[in-house]
């Protein structure tokens, strides 16, 4: 898509450039979020750096394009990479990140009573958020260790496939506040207030209460909550805090975040909705990766010209049937284009001092490091 009315996103100079240390990718699910994410990596480590990519994409389609079996959560080194640097994959486990939480922040008695609490397994499993702080506390830790030991001079994220652009950076806050909130408390002050000497008249207004909401929810899971709590009190101190770090690690001057989309309005509407909240939140943005976009072979011929000439052809004998079938074919391919363009001017009309590049779209799936380093290229190509 050569002609958006944008400045150009130079991807090179986000990729190769020494003081970045952390790319974030992300857009709504199905635009080649993480295919990119796994093409900037292998680019990046062909050309020198040091990378880790986390993926948070269930499909696993990373594993497979970079010839790993199967990734899990821990950093497994990519074989094949053609150049000096280095490149190692993962992708996140959600409840395995807050467990490594639970057994890195208490000993080993209390970590076990809180893994086999019923209440911590839902919530590590399943609680609204959790992939999502997850994903910034696995981000935390590789950053720690990368600082530590310098394995790697780049991380690269892969977003969580959420509906709603602002989870990613929504949800560290959301969990603190869940664990940090009255309710909860309130849940598990009588456990908590037993070995306190609550007086008489509190412990009879949290009788009343606890007992309205027994009969709700039913008393073992209120025993579970109290029982939780209790044991998370001194664990997870440093929940907020760490929350806090990694959020402002993603404000540093040494992050950029890529927006990438497919030219389709629902996936443009998320962009621009999130391009919006990088910038409110002074999120380092570098701009938007239009991926998928088509191209046309001709493009000095129209539509019009095409339908006319292929109208013409139609009648005749079976070479000129097969030739009015292509240039048919080439007229659907340039309205595709004029669609897509049309959605493209949309965000740049919307946005126009965000930098932009597009990739066309390949004949096939990126199912190799092959295909990946043709993505790569094309992401470091002027448009």
């Amino acid at each position: 898509m050569n002609n958006i009315n944008a400045p150009q996103l130079y991807l090179d100079d986000v990729v190769l450039n020494p003081e970045i240390h952390i790319i974030v990718c992300t857009g709504s699910g199905g635009v080649g979020k993480t295919t990119t994410a796994a093409a900037i990596a292998l680019r990046a480590a062909e050309h020198g750096r040091r990378v880790c990519v986390l993926t948070i994409d269930p499909a696993r389609r990373l594993a497979q394009a970079l010839g790993i079996e199967e990734l899990d959560n821990t950093p497994r080194k990519v074989e094949g990479i053609q150049g000096s640097g280095t490149l190692d994959a993962m992708m996140l486990d959600m409840k395995r990140t807050f467990d490594e939480v639970v057994e890195g922040h208490s000993d080993p008695e209390r970590a076990q009573q809180i893994l086999n609490n019923p209440f911590y397994q839902s919530l590590s499993s399943s609680f609204a958020g959790t992939q999502e702080y997850m994903a910034m506390e696995k981000l935390g830790q590789l950053h720690s260790q990368a600082q530590a030991d310098g394995i790697w001079d780049l991380i690269v994220v892969d977003t969580p496939p959420s509906r709603s652009a602002l989870d990613f950076l929504d949800a560290p806050a959301r969990l603190g506040s869940f664990l940090d909130g009255k309710f909860i408390r309130i849940l598990s002050a009588p456990a908590r207030g037993a070995g306190r000497g609550i007086g008489k008249i509190a412990a009879m207004g949290f009788g009343f209460f606890t007992s309205a909401l027994s009969k709700i929810l039913g008393s073992q899971v209120l025993n579970d909550v109290g029982a939780f709590v209790t044991a998370i009190d001194s664990t997870f101190g440093g929940f907020r805090e760490r929350a806090d770090a990694t959020y402002a690690l993603l404000k540093d001057t040494h992050t950029s975040f890529i927006v990438i989309a497919a030219p389709e309005a629902d996936a443009i509407r998320e962009a621009s909705f999130f391009v919006e909240r990088l910038n409110s939140d002074q999120m380092p943005l570098a701009g938007l990766v239009l991926n998928r976009v088509t191209e046309v072979n001709l493009p000095e011929v129209t539509r019009e010209q095409a339908l006319a000439a292929a109208q013409e052809l139609a009648a005749g004998d079976a070479a000129s049937k097969f030739t009015a079938s292509l240039l048919e074919l080439h007229a659907q391919r340039v309205s595709q284009v004029e669609r897509q363009q049309e959605i493209a001017h949309r965000f740049t009309a919307a946005h126009p001092g965000i930098r932009v590049t597009s990739v066309r779209a390949l004949s096939q799936d990126v199912h190799d490091l092959d295909g990946l380093r043709e993505i790569g290229d094309l992401l470091s190509s002027p448009r």
